[in-house]
């Protein structure tokens, strides 16, 4: 594996706004949902340029092809790593841990003191490797009520916190 990461350049919009809409697509079928992110999801990477605390983003890049991004999203002396997304085809070769060791590297240089993330509750693969790269600290749980008998349907069994059962 030979990949590159570098900061992320105009040139490589289209490239990025591609990746948007692979990670959408990997929450639509997650959440079998073909609705999240509405009719073109790789329009929101553009909406994502314009924040005014974003730290990069960085492109993971292999023989001219980009193949992952990630960048920080600066409060303070707390930064969010959003999004990180690997394309598919490249995902479980390494590419998400480089990236996330270069975004550690970033967030300490600028005396951030707590990085976070926030994976989907179902992307099982991309929580595993993100506590593998050290994230073991719970800070915030999202949580839900479906006021519909449609918003009930389809969550999945399996998660105890503090004793108590949760569907994701």
């Amino acid at each position: 594996m030979n990949v590159a990461i570098r900061e992320y350049q105009e040139r490589d919009l289209e490239s990025c706004k591609h990746l948007w809409r692979e990670l959408t697509q990997r929450h639509r079928d997650i959440y079998l949902d073909q609705s999240i992110g509405g009719n073109d999801p790789g329009i929101y990477f553009e909406h994502y340029l314009q924040k005014t605390n974003l730290a990069g983003p960085w492109i993971a890049e292999e023989s001219s092809t980009i193949v992952g991004m990630a960048g920080l999203l600066i409060n303070g002396e707390e930064a969010e790593i959003e999004p990180i997304v690997i394309r598919s085809g490249f995902r479980s070769r390494g590419i998400g841990t480089l990236l996330i060791e270069k975004l550690k590297t970033e967030a300490r240089e600028r005396g951030i003191a707590y990085l976070s993330i926030r994976p989907v509750a179902r992307n099982v693969e991309a929580i595993q490797c993100f506590h593998r790269a050290g994230f073991s600290l719970l800070g915030h749980i999202d949580m839900f009520l479906g006021l519909t008998e449609e918003s009930n349907e389809g969550w999945k069994e399996g998660i105890t916190i503090h004793g108590h059962a949760f569907r994701y």
